[in-house]
Order: C-alpha cells, then sequence, then structure tokens
C-alpha cells in the first residue's frame, strides 16, 4: 500500500493502487453519492435556469440519517427558526458539492484504467491529480472518514478500543478501510504541501 506523493518533473501528485484498493475507494464514493442525493432532501428539479439559481426549497430540518447529520449540522442550535432557514439555502448546493467531490474520485479513477468490473488480478491503477483535484479527494476524504466514523461510532481517543477488535469482527474489517483513508489524506496532504 502506497500514499500519495508529489513528483516535481510533472507537477503532479500521484498514487498507485491496486485493482481492490482502486475498486474499494470507488465503491466507497460511489456510496457516499448515492447517499447525498437521497431525493427526500434534494429540492426540486426546474427547466426554467433563473428559477432554478434562485430555489431555496432545500430541506429545514436536519437529515434523520446520522452521517447525513454529522455532514451538515445543524448551523444555529439555539435558535431552531434561524438554523431551518440556514439550512434551507446551504444545504442542497453543499450536497451537490460533495457529490460532485466523490465523483471526481470515481472519474479519475476510471479514466486511469480501473475497469467497471474488477475481475483482473494484479491489476494496478495509477492517478495523477493536479494541485486542485487533489484537494477535492482530501475533501472527499474528509467526508468519507466522517461517515465510517459516525456508522462505527468511533470516537476520539478510543483507537485502542478498536486496536483491540478480533479479525473476524465485520467492524474490524471496516475500521482498518477508516485507517486506510486517513493514511491517504495525510500523504495527500503532504504531497499538497509539497506542491505549494
Amino acid at each position: 500500500m502506497t500514499g500519495f506523493a508529489y513528483h516535481r518533473r510533472g507537477k503532479q501528485i500521484a498514487a498507485t493502487f491496486s485493482g481492490f484498493e482502486a475498486d474499494l475507494l470507488r465503491s466507497l464514493a460511489s456510496q457516499l453519492i448515492e447517499l447525498l442525493h437521497d431525493e427526500a432532501s434534494l429540492p426540486q428539479q426546474t427547466s426554467d435556469p433563473l428559477e432554478a439559481l434562485l430555489d431555496f426549497s432545500g430541506p429545514t430540518t436536519e437529515p434523520e440519517d446520522p452521517v447525513l447529520a454529522r455532514l451538515f449540522p445543524t448551523a444555529y442550535r439555539d435558535d431552531e427558526e434561524a438554523a431551518g432557514e440556514f439550512r434551507r439555502f446551504t444545504e442542497g448546493s453543499l450536497r451537490e458539492s460533495k457529490a460532485a467531490g466523490a465523483s471526481s474520485i470515481v472519474e479519475a479513477l476510471e479514466e486511469a484504467g480501473l475497469p467497471p468490473e474488477l475481475l483482473e488480478d494484479g491489476l494496478m491503477i495509477d492517478v495523477e491529480l493536479d494541485a486542485a483535484e487533489a484537494e477535492t479527494w482530501m475533501r472527499s476524504f474528509t467526508d468519507l472518514r466522517l461517515a465510517l466514523a459516525t456508522r462505527l461510532d468511533i470516537e476520539e481517543g478510543d483507537e485502542d478500543y478498536w486496536d483491540q477488535l478480533s479479525e473476524e469482527d465485520p467492524r474490524s474489517q471496516v475500521y482498518g478501510i477508516y485507517q486506510w483513508l486517513g493514511y491517504l489524506q495525510e500523504t495527500l496532504v503532504e504531497s499538497l504541501v509539497r506542491a505549494a
């Protein structure tokens, strides 16, 4: 398992993933996109561009799904009306932005050669990102890690608990994915610093 590295010659941030790793990353990003596109929470589509631009018919209450509630926390805890108004004006565009970020991961992996269905052993996927793309991936890694942390109920300082879980416990495998995403994010940040 390798992380991201900055290559001065091409001024690119690159990583090489095994086919399994690339497919896992695509699956995680796709699941996040699906969650973000929960139809009940998105504004209605309109054919009028001006109306769409001025459409503030987004949700006014906190999402029921704990992951979405974590990704879109309530802005004004002490003022329910202000919180609802803030959410109505912002959540739709935030959802679209996060979904677009996750889509960029899927698209980059597929453009780098990841087939629709992974059948090939030994497949390696080389991904090269410019600084803007790397920042998008970094934000998406944050969203993916928040989603996993919420589903697993990970809390700050409970690493010992997770490290002591039996390998047979399915949560242990998901925690390993959570840690892997953290590693990728860390190497991506270091690469962005070197690129600056």
